[in-house]
């Protein structure tokens, strides 16, 4: 299932690793990792963040996608559900309608 993950970096200990020129090299280990489909960098409430589309397959691999960020950044992960939108189309939102409304 597609995810969004969602992290906030405090200032530091990111701060840090800028100055030690070892910014890069952590961020491309975390990318290799993770595999994001879609990576975009960003601020978020007034931190470093980032937003990657992931794909999860089982619920156990959610700390394999957050302790890289937790551990190298203090960083806060937020993850939301998404779908594409052929998923929306297979939803049945017709027969829900009907069901529900």
């Amino acid at each position: 299932m597609k995810m969004l993950l969602m992290v906030e970096c405090p200032n530091e200990p990111f701060n840090a690793l800028v100055r030690a020129g070892k910014i890069g090299e952590v961020i491309g280990r975390i990318l290799e990792s993770i595999k994001p489909e879609a990576a975009y960098f960003t601020e978020q409430d007034g931190m470093r963040g980032g937003i990657f589309l992931i794909d999860v397959q089982d619920s156990s691999q959610i700390p394999g996608f957050a302790e890289p960020f937790f551990l190298n950044f203090q960083a806060t992960c937020k993850f939301r559900l998404v779908m594409t939108p052929q998923d929306l189309q297979k939803a049945g939102l017709e027969a829900l309608g009907k069901t529900w409304g």
